[in-house]
């Protein structure tokens, strides 16, 4: 049996559950909630010494951390719905999708921690502004053409459905007014993708 160290909370663990949902997997992996919040929280730091989730610790006691890593390791494990392409073009276009989805949920989560673990009169606007400017950007570029999939979304797909889904958890959907495309991309993400749902965050 495989174990996840995880938060329900977390876009790049949902990105994990939303892949272990995806490939049938439920069965094989024990979710551990993680509060990462902890100081010294023993539970995750002996795992993965950058004290960071999700962490997946796989049948035979490998550690694996970064969403990215975990996902494709998962990918290996059923053979459909690929969410990886094996080589060429079609995998980098996918690794390209998930880098710049991450930078959404980079720049997205950075904005949250700012006004968390910092006291107002430190907030730095020149900073927020530049994390901001990243968002607008990627989402401006998206919208002009977001992206199609074939036969399944796959992992550069599932990353941008957590990008937004998480704009909507934190930032309170703001996104959502200019980008009407990528809204109805979303709708029709939800609707191909079950697990999109089942893993939306609740508080």
């Amino acid at each position: 049996m495989m174990k996840l160290l995880s938060s329900p909370l977390s876009p790049y663990g949902r990105k994990v559950a939303m892949t272990i949902g995806m490939k049938g997997l439920k069965s094989q992996i024990e979710f551990q909630p993680i509060d990462t919040n902890i100081p010294d929280n023993k539970d995750i730091n002996t795992k993965n010494p950058l004290a960071k989730i999700p962490t997946l610790i796989t049948a035979d006691g490998m550690v694996l951390f970064d969403s990215k890593v975990i996902c494709e390791y998962l990918d290996t494990l059923a053979p459909s719905p690929v969410m990886f392409p094996a080589s060429g073009a079609a995998r980098f276009k996918t690794l390209a999708m998930g880098a710049l989805a991450d930078g959404i949920l980079d720049a997205a989560l950075l904005l949250v921690y700012e006004k968390r673990f910092r006291p107002e009169e430190k907030w730095h606007a020149p900073w927020t502004e530049r994390q901001q400017g990243k968002i607008d950007r990627a989402l401006a570029q998206l919208e002009k053409d977001p992206p199609a999939w074939g036969a399944s979304p796959d992992y550069g797909h599932m990353t941008l459905a957590c990008a937004l889904g998480y704009l909507d958890f934190r930032h309170e959907g703001k996104w959502r007014a200019g980008h009407p495309k990528l809204v109805a991309w979303l709708d029709r993400f939800a609707a191909a993708v079950p697990a999109f749902e089942e893993t939306r965050p609740k508080v």
